[in-house]
């Protein structure tokens, strides 16, 4: 398959064979992916090629990857940099993170979501950037008919993420998720998300943030869990010319960067006792303390925070500080698992096949009832960041626009088919072991239509809830069936 010419760049330096073919899997499906060996070979593709994501590894023959992303920053500025390396080289990276302007530090060994996670986040950072910078110009420059215009684009750009934006289905259980973050958004609170990884808290974050009185201001994110402590206090909090060797001038960390708007810290559970006192200070003070400094540097900001840990229990285990806990739990919200609101899966499947699609070419893909059937049985353990990896395969390996059951991975297949047969075994139905795949397929979402009317004692308007149906829709399926009860 061919990728379209739009997807983001990302130029990948590692002298590493092994390693550049897995960031290459990894990476392929959402961007153009280019691979160097060596910095002279890097140099040749960013000037062959417009490079919107560099990933470089630290160590390299003849050149570190701190070294190589300064000449970049110069060459390139606009070109978003991330260094890969382990827990030994990050007194180095520290020290040349103003100077190379490293976006993230990624540690070995990386995990691919991880890795697709700060790329997506890269360039999304970088085209928000791009426009905000674009807009705040205007802004300044402009009449005053051009700085109304302009005030309705950003006006605009705030309502992509606004809460009705967030996908489910009507009476979906995140409709009161949403409407409790709604209404303290517009309240000074800090604010807890808590979720599984892959439930989309970051997206509730920044729909927070744009609803908030703050929203002019800058959203910022910072994963706690991708950092070791130096690395995550000098980013964070800034640093001072001279602090430690190779500081050659002042670095504002993030809590600065975001003055008058918000700071999403992801995976706040991750962090250590002793970075956990710092960060209370600052939250308690409203300053930060740049390293090396003489004097604290007050910030007005807003902490979301997130975690998939269960944050009391790391506090009764003394692993987390309670006056922290109390301290980011102004309010806390819980986005439920993507196996606790089966109706949801319809809407954010069929939304992502229109996005994916579109990103790699393929517009017109849809997807059949049959593959549709199989997505809403399975219980989705990495929930909508794992939904979107399997309709991306999908889409890649299909043949045809509509997205057949076959194109599945069987991962899906046999965990909806063990699902259904669960569920009707314990009602006394058994899944044929024979027959085609769309006998089979139906007998599946049979029992899967017979299972909900029961659990809802045979409450149709809740049935057709859950399974993102209208009660039409459901009672035609309940006659095809036979399920009238």
């Amino acid at each position: 398959m061919t990728l379209p010419d739009n997807l983001p760049s990302v130029l990948v330096v590692d002298d590493e064979v092994r390693s550049q073919e897995a960031m290459r899997r990894t990476l392929d499906e959402d961007f153009m992916v280019f691979t160097a060996s060596d910095a002279d070979a890097a140099r040749l593709c960013m000037e062959r090629n417009p490079i919107s994501v560099i990933l470089c590894d630290q160590r390299m023959p003849g050149l570190t990857g701190v070294l190589f992303l300064k000449e970049v920053r110069e060459r390139w500025p606009d070109t978003v940099r991330i260094v890969i390396s382990g827990y030994t080289d990050s007194e180095d990276i520290i020290a040349g993170i103003n100077e190379a302007g490293i976006y993230q530090y990624i540690l070995k060994p990386w995990a691919p979501d991880h890795l697709l996670a700060t790329v997506r986040n890269a360039v999304e950072a970088q085209n928000l950037q791009r426009d905000t910078n674009r807009l705040h110009l205007e802004l300044r420059t402009s009449t005053p008919v051009l700085r109304q215009r302009t005030q309705a684009k950003l006006s605009k750009a705030r309502s992509v993420f606004d809460f009705d934006r967030i996908e489910r289905a009507p009476g979906s259980p995140l409709d009161a998720v949403c409407e409790v973050a709604m209404r303290v958004a517009r309240y000074d609170l800090s604010v807890l998300v808590l979720g599984e990884s892959g439930t989309g808290k970051e997206l509730l974050a920044r729909a927070v943030h744009y609803a908030s009185p703050r929203a002019a201001g800058a959203f910022v994110v910072e994963n706690c869990a991708a950092m070791p402590d130096t690395l995550l206090e000098s980013e964070l909090f800034g640093h001072k010319r001279g602090a430690f060797t190779g500081a050659y001038e002042d670095h504002p960390g993030l809590f600065q960067r975001a003055n008058g708007g918000t700071v999403f810290l992801d995976e706040i559970g991750e962090t250590s006792p002793a970075f956990q006192v710092r960060l209370l200070r600052v939250l308690q003070e409203g300053e930060v303390r740049p390293v090396g400094a003489a004097h604290p540097v007050p910030v007005d900001v807003r902490v979301v925070a997130a975690t998939h840990r269960d944050l009391e229990q790391r506090v009764r285990e003394g692993l987390f500080r309670e006056d922290l806990y109390y301290r980011i739990a102004g309010i806390t919200i819980t986005v439920p698992p993507l196996r606790e609101r089966a109706g949801d899966i319809a809407p954010i499947a069929r939304r992502m096949v229109r996005e994916v699609g579109a990103e790699l070419g393929r517009p017109d893909a849809t997807l059949s009832d049959e593959a549709l059937a199989c997505l809403m049985g399975y219980p989705w353990p990495g929930n909508i960041r794992e939904l979107r990896n399997e309709i991306a395969r999908a889409i890649a390996i299909s043949d045809s626009d509509a997205i057949a059951a076959q194109s599945l991975s069987s991962r899906v297949l046999h965990g909806q088919a063990g699902l259904a047969s669960a569920a009707a075994s314990a009602h006394g139905c058994t899944l044929p072991r024979t027959g085609t795949l769309s006998e089979r397929l139906d007998a599946i979402e049979a029992m899967v239509l017979r299972e909900t009317l029961l659990r809802h004692r045979w409450n149709k308007t809740r049935s057709a809830t859950e399974l993102g149906l209208s009660r039409v829709g459901l009672r035609g399926k309940m006659a095809r069936f036979g399920l009238e009860g």
